[in-house]
């Protein structure tokens, strides 16, 4: 497959151009297609990547990550270390320097008491959060002024930028959801629909799971961004159709998650109109294993309980249906050079991937061998196995609807049927399924089927936040209106207690160490089967310029550099 892209913090040769516009708003607009479409404008009530990257067009942290990884001031002054005074000594305490003079959109001062009310808002006892685990180890959050904010952790914490730091963890207005705290939160609409926000742009209208069109932040921090005066941002349809709107038609400037065949690409391309970008990060395609019970005839409460599955709890039966998986192949077909054989379910940065034996090579007769020893037979002549018990092995396989994902479903029913599991597929549109709708049935966080498919990715380098959304007490139920990221209902002691270490270890070889185990507990132990380490691709414009892809946070974090070439 022929991409014009750098597989590893790629940049379109648009962006290296210098940027050419004198005032905000001078260049029109711009245009951006999600195929998933965004469902919120509120990252603490979804855990889909794209209400996460819409949301930072308008809402910001303290700090991001830089496409290199490191991290940059945004509404900070600079990053806290223990060198600048900004950490102490004994690592139980971050305090942040607000950047003086900052505005909300609405014209009002941004200070220290919007952050502290987003620590509130998150962790209200009341409430769910799908972003909580930022706020790990966090005993309180305190302002000692209006441009102070100092972050207090129950013991050292080597790693204190989990809050307020990257797109999943940013800042909103404490007037606007001053009645939106805890079990309320889902029910203000016009708040997480159109948050105030110290972004480049400005909400005016908003329409979930379909359209979103947006304005140039009049009270942006530099007067000269942003240079577009609007945001169309589309969502909805398919990956191969956004993927045609900025290659081949030029109808849109920037087109997310291209997740297509590698011929697909290749030929979009010579369109002439644009070209793919990707870079590697920590994104992994996985099938999460359901550790509940999701019999139909259970009510919501019981299907979120932790309880054993039939027979998915068996590490005879997971670990066979991962040995019938055919990688190398799922790469190939799917994703070619921006694709790679994983089962880790961190795998970047490379320091914290663990070395899983195997991974990479398909075994059918060494999976029937290890399901026939752990005692499950086809009695009665019908392909399909049963349990001890006489429970036939049938899941139920579901995904969001893509061409790619729904080849590998089709293969992956296939090879499993050939050691004795029925499989039924069933796909739910995008926007659905990574939606945040806590009435909706068919979200990846209710994960009512046995097994699911899907990927996400984490902010940063440092991947603690990110395990620590294996904890037991991550799991959503309905009493966090389902937010939360332990989809699976993973749930091991010695999991909790090594992500304890975790956040309390400051050598670097060791927090790797930990990280490789964790990666190992997760996969031996039942909580995903990983498939592919799978690339950011995403379609840039050639006329959009002042964009850097970037793979450790928001695609979108400099929405205020981008600018159209002449």
């Amino acid at each position: 497959m022929k991409l014009k892209t750098l597989l590893m913090g790629a940049i379109a040769s648009a962006a290296l151009a210098p940027a050419a516009f004198a005032e905000r708003g001078a260049d029109g607009q711009v245009n951006i297609i999600y195929w998933q479409a965004p469902s919120i404008m509120n990252p603490f009530l979804s855990g889909g990547t794209k209400d996460v990257e819409a949301s930072s067009l308008v809402i910001e942290p303290l700090a991001r990550y830089d496409p290199n990884g490191a991290m940059v001031p945004f509404l900070a002054e600079e990053i806290p270390t223990v060198a600048n005074g900004g950490v102490s000594e004994d690592l139980t305490s971050i305090t942040w320097k607000i950047k003086a003079g900052l505005t909300w959109s609405d014209g009002t001062p941004f200070t220290s008491k919007d952050v502290k009310f987003t620590y509130d808002y998150c962790t209200h006892p009341e409430g769910g959060c799908a972003q909580v685990t930022k706020f790990e180890g966090v005993t309180s959050v305190e302002t000692p002024d209006d441009l102070t904010v100092k972050v207090t952790f129950e013991g050292p914490t080597p790693f204190p930028y989990g809050p307020f730091v990257g797109g999943e963890s940013p800042i909103i207005q404490a007037a606007q959801f001053a009645e939106c705290l805890g079990a309320k939160a889902p029910e203000c609409t016009e708040a997480n629909f159109s948050p105030i926000g110290t972004g480049p742009f400005v909400v005016d209208e908003f329409k979930p799971n379909d359209v979103i069109t947006l304005s140039a932040n009049p009270n942006y921090r530099d007067p000269a961004k942003p240079a577009f005066a609007k945001v169309l941002f589309k969502g909805g349809g398919d990956a191969t159709a956004a993927g045609r709107a900025v290659m081949e038609t030029g109808e849109f400037d920037y087109a997310w998650n291209l997740q297509l065949a590698p011929d697909v690409i290749a030929q979009m391309e010579a369109g002439g109109k644009g070209v793919a970008v990707a870079g590697f990060g920590p994104l992994v395609e996985r099938i999460m294993l359901n550790n509940t019970n999701p019999d139909p005839a259970l009510g919501p409460d019981e299907r979120s309980v932790v309880r054993p599955h039939p027979f998915l709890s068996d590490p005879a039966v997971y670990k066979a249906m991962s040995m019938a998986i055919d990688r190398p192949l799922l790469v190939e077909i799917g994703y070619g050079k921006a694709g790679k054989v994983t089962c880790n379910w961190v795998p970047a940065p490379a320091v914290y991937a663990a070395d899983i034996a195997g991974c990479d090579v398909q075994d059918i007769a060494g999976a029937n061998k290890m399901l026939d020893e752990a005692g499950y037979k086809d009695t009665n002549g019908d392909g399909v196995r049963e349990t001890p018990d006489g429970k036939p092995m049938k899941v139920l396989y579901q995904t969001s609807t893509n061409a790619v994902r729904q080849d590998f479903q089709a293969l992956i029913k296939q090879w499993w049927s050939e050691i004795g599991i029925e499989t039924e597929l069933r796909n739910v549109n995008a926007s659905v399924f990574f939606g945040g709708d806590p009435g909706s049935p068919d979200t990846f966080q209710k994960f009512y089927a046995d097994v699911e498919m899907y990927a996400n990715t984490f902010n940063g380098t440092d991947p603690q936040s990110y395990f620590g959304n294996g904890l037991c007490d991550k799991a959503p139920t309905p009493a966090s209106q389902w937010q939360g990221e332990n989809i699976s209902r993973f749930c091991d002691e010695e999991f909790d207690a090594l992500h304890a270490e975790l956040t309390k270890t400051a050598d670097a070889g060791k927090r790797a160490e930990i990280g490789q185990q964790l990666n190992t507990m997760i996969f031996e132990k039942g909580g995903m089967i990983p498939l592919v380490h799978r690339g950011r691709l995403s379609g840039q414009s050639n006329t959009l310029g002042g964009h850097v892809l970037n793979v450790w946070d928001s695609e979108l974090w400099d929405a205020a550099d981008w600018y159209r070439i002449k």
